[in-house]
């Protein structure tokens, strides 16, 4: 028992030696749940729950304010991954058709979730706020499976620029839907003129976001293009990244935003860029593994075994879940999508994680939230996350394999020989 004490007032102490022993657990637990057929994420985030301080304490509960530029940095890198995916070239062939389908998916999705969630008693604030992050599909287990099976064809393309568009316009709803319920959690009611002038202020933001992302873009590939070496190239674009991200957070900016547009001027200024991403895949493990080790330390099961956190989390995963798949089924019978295609898309847009848990921590680190005088905000937030966290869990669990499935039955080409 002294030891365990030890041990936790040397974490509190030392971050570098909490990051280690972050990493060390994350791994071994990874790959126990890989040996048990679980995708290595749910092991970083089981991981981070045995090191919380619901369960061993191993983690010092005040920790989390030191590690959040670990966040911000594993939310920069994905985001600028995901703007990688609109191509002009692509977006030209499919675009029409995969808009359409996103745009009735996300609509599907957000009335579902927000409705259910307000009838079984959330407030309306918190109800829409989640309905939007219902929104958002995580990429990475998507890339794996796709990767994993090296499948190819338009499904993939279709696949891949729904899930970029997706959580586009995601974190654009996000920074207009979190402006409007800011003003009804400070005052309860909405003026309209102050509405709009929030929602003007939200546009700007948005604007100036995407702005500093186009510039970033633009002088990284700028000062890549006649670069061959692969650490100078690496140097160059997280020296970049790191930079355009810290910009925008202190400048009141979407880092999000920012970096989906970085990496959509980034690859439509030349192909030849996608070299820049490949630099660094090396970077990417560990800070993700580090990203949701954090993530479960946040969650805590006495929180989620309550009566009510159960009741609207299954609220958010059925609705969500349903909303995903009829939502693309839907659209793509709008938009004229082919069978294959309509039956099998929506399977893969199911797993949530990075993105949501990002945009459901900026709510809690937001000056604005900690500028509203009302006691039962932060518990209320507290459940926000037990909310998202569930469902990541939930959907790591059993999004792979399903998505898995929509690939291998919807692909026009897939190899299915194993690495």
């Amino acid at each position: 028992m002294q030891t365990l004490q030890d041990l936790k007032e040397l974490l509190g102490d030392h971050p570098m030696f909490t990051i280690g022993v972050m990493l060390f657990v994350g791994y071994l637990i990874s790959k126990l749940a890989r040996r048990l057929r679980l995708p290595t994420i749910s092991g970083y985030i089981i991981a981070g729950l045995l090191m919380s301080h619901s369960i061993t304490g191993v983690f010092p509960q005040g920790m989390h304010e030191s590690f959040k530029i670990i966040t911000e940095i594993a939310l920069s890198l994905v985001a600028l991954t995901i703007g990688a995916e609109f191509s002009a070239t692509k977006l030209r062939r499919i675009g029409r058709q995969v808009t359409i389908v996103t745009l009735v998916q996300i609509v599907v999705v957000f009335t579902l979730v927000s409705t259910m969630l307000w009838l079984f008693g959330l407030g309306l604030p918190f109800a829409l706020l989640l309905a939007v992050i219902a929104t958002a599909t995580e990429p990475a287990a998507t890339v794996a499976e796709v990767q994993y099976l090296r499948a190819r064809g338009r499904f993939v393309d279709y696949l891949f620029s729904m899930v970029a568009l997706d959580d586009a316009i995601c974190v654009i709803a996000f920074s207009l839907m979190f402006a409007f319920v800011s003003r009804l959690l400070y005052g309860g009611v909405v003026e309209e003129s102050m509405a709009l002038s929030q929602s003007l202020w939200a546009l700007r933001e948005i604007g100036l976001s995407l702005l500093l992302g186009a510039v970033a873009g633009y002088v990284l590939s700028r000062m890549t293009w006649l670069k061959h070496g692969h650490n100078e190239i690496m140097l160059i674009t997280v020296g970049i990244v790191f930079i355009t991200t810290a910009l925008a957070i202190v400048s009141n900016l979407s880092p999000l935003l920012t970096n989906l547009a970085a990496g959509s001027v980034l690859i439509n200024m030349s192909p030849r860029n996608h070299r820049i991403l490949r630099t660094l895949e090396p970077l990417t493990p560990p800070v993700y593994a580090l990203f949701f080790v954090i993530a479960g330390t946040e969650l805590d099961y006495r929180i989620i075994m309550q009566p009510g956190i159960l009741l609207l989390g299954g609220v958010y995963i059925v609705f969500r879940s349903l909303g995903k798949y009829s939502g693309v089924y839907l659209g793509c019978r709008i938009s004229g999508v082919g069978r294959p295609f309509r039956e099998n898309l929506g399977w893969c847009m199911l797993p949530q994680g990075g993105v949501a848990l990002g945009l459901i921590l900026l709510i809690q680190s937001s000056p604005i939230i900690s500028r509203i005088n009302q006691p039962e905000l932060d518990n209320m937030l507290v459940n926000m996350l037990n909310i998202v966290l569930l469902c990541v869990f939930v959907s790591e669990l059993t999004g792979p394999p399903l998505s898995r499935m929509g690939i291998v039955r919807g692909c026009e080409t897939v190899d299915l020989q194993e690495e």
